[in-house]
């Protein structure tokens, strides 16, 4: 995958970057001493469950230092038309935090992927992020991490984000949403008007958590659930994607602008995810400005 290939490339180049030929001494003191001998080191648990489904595991990488009181969450959740994917392919996502961000933590997670219609996406997919989301609530003491967390989430991973911040966070634990072409509004004439849309979507909703007059294509939308209570959002839309239409993410812009939330809406050339180098750049320094604005490290 191109994006794959970009991100990698962009996190092997910030490290290079980083790089310094100058040498420092450190002054040791008994207090460093201490500290040294206390803090914790650098953790990566692969695969942890969260559920009984063999699909609902996590990663997470957690930085060296850290601590219950500074060290906060970046949630990446994958795409794939709701039915496909892995949380292997946000991989790159992980380097490029770890590079630009290292006091921060990292979670990938899997959720059940849809199998319509014995098995419906939503709202189940949503509540797998919950799930993560409260068993990161009762692990943090223990693992020594702060219970705010941010999403970056792509394609069909991004639209399960936005749901979950704009129609599940009470609690206001999620800071911000990274959407990158996330399907926002089912409503859109791209969709409404397909052929067998309507099917299709009602095949990818458990009929029986909603109620039974629902209009799908408006609940399931996060152009049409925002709110003003609703987190911070960056939008990443390319001009000629064929999946998920530039007018979606016009939408949204409007429905953010609307609703009074923060966002950036940002178009590139290019499709699916289908962008240059330049453009993959630009998504790298957004995202670590929204995380340094609304995910700060306090000292």
């Amino acid at each position: 995958m191109k994006l794959l290939y970009i991100l990698c490339l962009l996190a092997a180049m910030s490290w290079s970057c980083s790089d310094s030929d100058e040498t420092t001494t450190d002054v040791i003191t008994p207090d460093t001493e201490m500290e040294e001998a206390v803090a914790l080191e650098a953790l990566t648990l692969l695969d942890v469950p969260y559920g009984n489904d063999p699909a609902q595991v996590y990663d997470i990488y957690l930085p060296a230092g850290r601590s219950a009181a500074k060290t906060k969450m970046i949630i990446l959740i994958h795409g794939g038309g709701w039915t496909e994917g892995d949380k292997e392919n946000v991989s790159a996502f992980i380097n490029l935090v770890q590079s630009q961000h290292p006091d921060y933590g990292v979670v990938n997670m899997n959720y059940i992927l849809a199998d319509p219609p014995a098995i419906p996406a939503f709202p189940n997919q949503f509540l797998d992020v919950q799930a993560v989301i409260n068993q990161l609530n009762d692990t943090g003491s223990e693992l020594q991490f702060n219970n705010e967390y941010a999403f970056i989430g792509l394609s069909a991973g991004a639209h399960i984000a936005m749901m979950y911040d704009y129609t599940y966070d009470v609690d206001d634990q999620v800071k911000f949403v990274a959407n990158i072409v996330g399907p926002a509004d089912f409503t859109d004439p791209f969709y409404a008007d397909g052929p067998g849309f309507e099917i299709y979507i009602a095949a990818l909703t458990d009929e029986t958590a909603y109620p039974e007059d629902a209009n799908y294509s408006e609940l399931l939308s996060p152009a049409k659930v925002v709110t003003a209570s609703a987190s911070p959002t960056l939008q990443f839309y390319g001009d000629q994607d064929p999946l998920v239409p530039l007018t979606n993410g016009q939408r949204l812009d409007t429905a953010l602008s609307n609703a009074g939330v923060p966002h950036i809406f940002t178009i590139y050339e290019g499709g699916h995810g289908d962008w240059d180098a330049t453009s993959y750049l630009d998504v790298q320094q957004k995202i670590g400005a929204y995380i340094d604005l609304y995910l700060p490290i306090e000292d």
